[in-house]
């Protein structure tokens, strides 16, 4: 028998589980049992899952089951166990987005991604948890509580795509949709030993949706335990003018990268560096050329003087019409909307000059390089039930202080990719690769390279039984 194929069925990656169910080793509705039984043992001690759909779940394994008796899967993702991120819609069940004020809301519609993967065949175990409106960097909130990594449960997996991380992490699913607006997938995914993929502007077309809250940053990508899974899943959720997606056997050509350390002396906690020097020498190694140099000065710019603006005033306006919000919101999302009401008009328009400004920054950075190399965060996971890390690398910082590399990609609408680099100490540090527009299947292709040449295709399972 095929070692793979050994392996309980929460452990298979999607292409594992189409060769076990080409082959009648497995069945859609035996892999689900296995995710739920997984799903029964972690959740107490992780609390990921936002909702359980347990009977449309196998209402859809069955029917997946029967198509493949029947030689007739629809894709290649035709019975895989998938998770939904709970700002994401998914037809009949609650969207609440980790808020009290969405806590009757139930999706009338799929969102068009969650369309199409059901209509690959797709097997939806249900919502994962976020912070309330998803706009904070762990995952804490009053619908659902607070979400912890599998890793150390004491400690938090990041956010806002916490909860799917947590749950995949754990091996509840095999693949999870996701939203980065500033990081949301890729910091998490980084925390967690995954692979994390945030698709560049338009890449993945967006209908049906809850109201937009970060205009033109925020886009939804899949998160994985395995980097082959990526493309098909882009091949599903992805627009057809992106093109192809990479092959497994495929190595992509050699790249000139420029690796960031920092952003304009901003604090990296030296394990995190570490982990991402040792990454910067395993790409020179596989013949990419790996050049250590400083930020544009327009990336700090970004992260102090437009970010909170650009975020605090999209809180604003979802709740503009909601006289009483601030009553009903926590105390953190509270003090951001009461921001967001403040800025004036002249101060979010100079926020997009700034964001203009950043790229035509970019642009020059990429005349010279291919890609850019990144810690995904600049600190390690820290106590599940603290918004953020006070102190990194023995300096104070903001709330914002552990999340300065990831933002910049997604005001640029660049694609970007979290590939894991290891683990300092117990805890899984990741690196950042961002590219420029139109580089989508390219970074995919690097990842393939990367688990097939770096890493290897093995991985340590946290909350071992």
């Amino acid at each position: 028998m095929n070692v793979s194929t050994a392996l309980p069925g929460w452990q298979l990656d999607a292409c594992a589980l189409g060769k076990a169910y080409r082959t009648g080793r497995l069945t859609p509705l035996q892999v689900l049992d296995a995710h739920l039984e997984r799903l029964e043992l972690v959740h107490p001690v992780i609390n990921a899952m936002a909702w359980v759909d347990t009977g449309g779940a196998r209402r859809s394994a069955a029917e997946s089951t029967a198509r493949w008796h029947r030689g007739q899967p629809l894709s290649a993702l035709d019975g895989v166990p998938v998770t939904v991120k709970d700002n994401i819609e998914l037809a009949g069940l609650p969207c609440r987005w980790g808020s009290r004020l969405y806590v009757d809301h139930v999706s009338a519609l799929d969102e068009s991604p969650v369309a199409r993967l059901r209509a690959a065949g797709a097997v939806f175990l249900g919502k994962t948890a976020v912070p309330e409106f998803t706009l904070q960097g762990y995952t804490d909130s009053p619908v659902t509580g607070v979400t912890r990594n599998p890793w150390d449960p004491a400690l938090t997996p990041g956010g806002s795509s916490g909860g799917a991380v947590a749950a995949l992490a754990a091996g509840v699913g095999v693949l999870a949709l996701a939203t980065d607006g500033g990081g949301s997938i890729r910091r998490p995914a980084g925390h967690t030993g995954l692979y994390g993929f945030k698709p560049g502007w338009n890449v993945v077309p967006r209908e049906q949706g809850l109201p937009e809250i970060l205009p033109g940053m925020e886009v939804i990508g899949p998160i994985a335990r395995s980097a082959r899974d990526l493309p098909l899943v882009m091949a599903v959720i992805g627009a057809a003018s992106a093109g192809a997606w990479p092959a497994a056997n495929a190595p992509p050509p050699c790249q000139r990268i420029a690796y960031w350390r920092d952003i304009a002396g901003s604090p990296v906690d030296a394990e995190v560096l570490a982990r991402c020097d040792a990454s910067a020498q395993a790409l020179r190694e596989l013949g990419h050329t790996v050049e250590d140099m400083p930020a544009p000065v327009e990336v700090k710019t970004f992260n102090r003087e437009a970010w909170p603006i650009i975020s605090s005033t999209g809180l604003a306006h979802l709740l503009r019409d909601q006289a009483h919000a601030a009553r009903d919101v926590g105390p953190a999302l509270a003090a951001m909307l009461f921001s967001g009401q403040a800025w004036r008009a002249t101060e979010l328009f100079e926020a997009q000059a700034v964001v203009r400004r950043l790229i035509r920054a970019l642009t020059g950075v990429f005349r010279a390089h291919d890609l850019v190399l990144t810690p995904c965060s600049a600190a390690l996971p820290w106590p599940a039930a603290d918004s953020h890390p006070a102190v990194i690398a023995g300096k104070p910082v903001d709330g914002r202080g552990h999340a300065v590399f990831t933002a910049f990609a997604n005001a640029a609408g660049l694609p970007a990719l979290a590939l894991p680099a290891g683990r300092a100490r117990h805890l899984p540090v990741g690196v950042q690769l961002v590219g420029p527009s139109d580089s989508d299947s390219l970074l995919l292709s690097l990842a393939l390279q990367w688990e097939r040449e770096a890493t290897g295709s093995t991985r340590d399972w946290p909350l071992w039984p």
